[in-house]
């Protein structure tokens, strides 16, 4: 695996100083071994304060006397201190669907998401009607304002209707500038990625308006041939340079395997090419891997052939993540939980059921380096959307996100903005 390389600490400006905690941030020292930027830490210690990072690193490193009133937590031996989870796709939990336009709902499936270690998070629609897409864009507008999550991402409506998967056929439609420019506007600067489809008319164009507001394409649900993606994906990748976004900026492929048709020797589909330009480095992959979207060994596979750094691990959860199996709702469609697998009535998968800590637990179970499966599920999707000196590692100056897990990597602790979400009997 080829580790993210160094970055710069973040500037400690006197500004930062001034500004007050978070509400409920405490100041605490944790230790035990890190993972973080795709390296691990052995015998380690991260402290925070003021709602930030002060300190990670060997133990004799750390002056307290600089740090006056650290509570050090009391970990389980064996422990391992992660970066807060960040999750790029994910349509609610705790029986709240963002697609749905319940603010009220949405911020449950956002507290129950925090407090399960995603600490970061997109809030996804999927296809529906105009009015419908700009209630959901607007109720989540505010949750962003409020910064109880990093952007939306929307899926649809620009989608394959032969790859439409759980997205409802009768709102598809093909790239219509106006409507999008709606979105976009009803977002108020929010919505960070939209998954479209290649090969439908005018794509190019929505590409461009896409890259030219602040907005990461996402290419899925699709139906286009190898070179078709190609040729998308690598003017996406050129058109997001050109707008200012960063060297860390790219593409992304919506969940890869899922929504397009399957990889085959004489006809390699959207899948080859995505493979190609992710181990290039170009574009990075999501992948649900939660045991059910993905066979294990497909998992490993795409770790291998293009490196975790181009990976983005997410969830695709639903309302049903967090709850028992029953009948519940993703966005328009009603969706049926057995054995904590979501279907349509059809029998298509709709959404996930796992938190991203369990996609992560599972990746390490199908062989894939811990290091690598955390890297891809925290300092990559923290470079997609430019929030990597924010959010995604553990450095000095950064959010106080973290996730503390037992050697099973089962939660132990969770904290954002320095704030214990759920930290059981973890103090002293």
């Amino acid at each position: 695996m080829n580790p993210l390389p160094e970055q710069k600490q973040p500037d400690q400006t006197p500004r930062e100083a001034t500004q007050p905690s978070p509400a409920g941030s405490g100041s605490y020292l944790l230790s035990g071994t890190v993972l973080t930027d795709g390296r691990s830490l052995d015998n380690a210690v991260v402290a925070v304060t003021g709602g930030r990072i002060a300190y990670v690193g060997p133990r004799a490193g750390l002056d307290q006397s600089s740090l006056p009133g650290l509570e050090e937590l009391d970990l389980p031996a064996g422990s391992t201190i992660l970066p807060g989870l960040i999750d790029l796709h994910c349509h609610g939990g705790a029986g709240g669907d963002f697609p749905g336009g319940s603010g009220q709902a949405a911020r449950a499936a956002v507290e129950f998401l925090h407090r399960s270690g995603t600490t970061t998070l997109l809030a996804s629609l999927v296809t529906a009607s105009r009015d419908n897409l700009l209630r959901g864009m607007e109720t989540l507008r505010q949750l962003a304002d409020e910064g109880l999550i990093a952007g939306i991402h929307s899926e649809g409506p620009f989608l394959s209707s032969a790859r439409c998967g759980a997205q409802d056929p009768r709102f598809l439609r093909e790239p219509d500038l106006p409507l999008l420019g709606e979105l976009i506007g009803a977002a108020g600067g929010h919505l960070r990625t939209m998954t479209y489809a290649p090969e439908l008319p005018g794509a190019d164009a929505m590409v461009r308006l896409l890259a030219e507001n602040g907005v990461t394409p996402s290419l899925g649900h699709t139906d286009a041939d190898a070179r078709t993606t190609a040729a998308s994906l690598t003017a996406a990748a050129e058109l997001l340079q050109a707008a200012g976004r960063g060297p860390a900026s790219r593409p992304t492929v919506t969940h890869l395997f899922n929504g397009m048709p399957p990889l085959h020797h004489r006809s390699p589909g959207p899948v080859a090419a995505c493979l190609r330009l992710a181990a290039a480095g170009s574009v990075a992959v999501e992948l649900i891997a939660d045991g059910v979207h993905l066979d294990p060994e497909t998992v490993r596979m795409v770790f291998d052939l293009v490196g975790a750094e181009n990976v983005v691990l997410v969830t695709d959860s639903m309302a049903a993540t967090g709850l028992p199996d029953g009948h519940y709702e993703l966005g328009p469609a009603s969706v049926s939980v057995s054995g904590a697998v979501a279907r349509l009535g059809d029998g298509t998968l709709a959404g996930g059921t796992a938190t991203l800590l369990d996609v992560v637990r599972r990746t390490i179970g199908a062989g894939v380096e811990a290091a690598a499966a955390v890297l891809s599920a925290t300092a990559v999707p923290a470079a997609i959307i430019g929030e990597q000196e924010r959010v995604g590692s553990l450095r000095a100056g950064l959010r106080a996100d973290v996730v503390v897990v037992d050697g099973n990597f089962e939660r132990v602790l969770v904290m954002r903005a320095g704030r214990l979400l759920d930290k059981g009997e973890a103090r002293r």
